[in-house]
């Protein structure tokens, strides 16, 4: 299939770029596709974007080209966005895409060594942390121009990134390694650890504040609390009245965990069970409070930049305050769409004011 073929069959409804339609304030949700896997069952393949002020209206599907060896669909990796530069990035196993967010344009597309997985952007846009692919090291990268700028190689099987807030580290976790590697973004290296936690880290979180790491780790239903400062790992908690079992995705019981925007509550992803388990995040250990059914089997959460949405992989749209689910997302096809590769942009007369990020960091800097 070459790519005007590709266009055709899988871009679906492609609508002028949003600088030209909004002229006030709006607030979109942008999923990458596929952001399960390489399963295109989940939306195909793209980024579609939803309305969030029109009840998660679809709007449309920006076309993406992620073919890799022998014409097979890439399974996308992670996606970031910055307002301060207006770029849109989405990593596959293989390569770095650029999408200017106000007019949809692919800028560049490059292949960093060792291929890619979830990257993160800094504060100002102008920086990318790029896991090669369960590889050795991360990839620097220049976010304006594609540009390797340096790696780090911390031998962890590189895999899930984290800027913090305040721009100066970055936290690295690897399928291979209980600890989580902290960075220094002025010398790119390596200036602490978390751990030893239980076993290998695999989704995590922080609070704004640079005080806490929440993380998954193999074989735990539940998650572990690491004190960023100290490194010590403080806490371990287990999902209680839930039984481990079985999952489709990860290996793992527990992949997905975000911190609510107000730094009031840990979510946690639940495959085997399909469910979201909510836990009190103001008191040490978290407190375990209510559990949540979804419609999939959940690997990933992340918020609305106003905290007032969850945003679970299976594609539902959860109040927050409530738990209640209020929506329930299709492509434009209706298709059930499912993605672990999501984030909110704002736009305001017809350019991007904020950008969310696929973690759930919370509490204020």
């Amino acid at each position: 299939m070459n790519r005007r073929d590709f266009m055709a069959a899988g871009a679906g409804l492609v609508l002028a770029p949003l600088a030209t339609q909004a002229k006030t304030a709006r607030r979109y949700l942008y999923i990458a596709q596929p952001g399960i896997r390489n399963y295109q069952q989940y939306g195909g393949v793209g980024v579609l974007v939803y309305d969030i002020d029109a009840d998660y209206a679809f709007v449309k599907r920006i076309p993406t080209w992620p073919i890799g060896a022998g014409g097979q669909v890439e399974n996308v990796k992670g996606v970031a966005a910055s307002a301060a530069t207006g770029r849109l990035w989405v990593t596959t196993i293989t390569r770095l895409l650029c999408i200017d967010i106000a007019t949809d344009a692919v800028l560049w597309d490059v292949a960093p060594s060792g291929g890619c997985d979830r990257l993160s952007a800094s504060p100002d846009g102008r920086t990318l942390y790029v896991p090669s692919f369960e590889g050795p090291h991360w990839n620097v990268i220049d976010g304006l121009t594609g540009e390797t700028r340096t790696s780090i190689v911390v031998n962890s099987g590189a895999h899930n990134t984290l800027y913090a807030p305040d721009g100066r580290h970055v936290y690295l976790a690897g399928l291979k390694s209980p600890y989580l590697n902290v960075a220094d973004t002025a010398s790119h290296t390596v200036a602490s650890k978390v751990g030893p936690f239980s076993a290998s880290i695999r989704p995590f979180t922080i609070d704004a504040a640079r005080q806490r790491c929440y993380v998954n780790v193999n074989d735990r239903l539940g998650f572990e609390v690491g004190d960023l400062r100290t490194g010590a790992v403080l806490h371990r908690v287990d999902v209680a009245g839930y039984l481990k079992g079985p999952v489709a995705r990860h290996g793992c019981p527990s992949h997905g965990i975000g911190m609510t925007p107000d730094g009031r509550e840990i979510w946690l992803c639940d495959g085997h069970n399909l469910a979201l388990h909510v836990f009190d995040a103001t008191v040490s250990p978290p407190k375990q409070v209510t559990s949540i059914a979804v419609r999939d089997q959940p690997g990933w959460v992340s918020f609305s930049l106003d905290g007032r949405h969850a945003w679970p992989s299976t594609g539902e749209v959860v109040e927050v305050e409530t738990k209640r689910i209020v929506k329930r997302l299709e492509d434009e096809t209706g298709r059930q769409i499912g993605s672990e590769k999501l984030l909110e942009v704002q736009f305001g007369d017809g350019k991007p004011l904020a950008a969310g990020n696929s973690f759930g960091v919370g509490g204020k800097k």
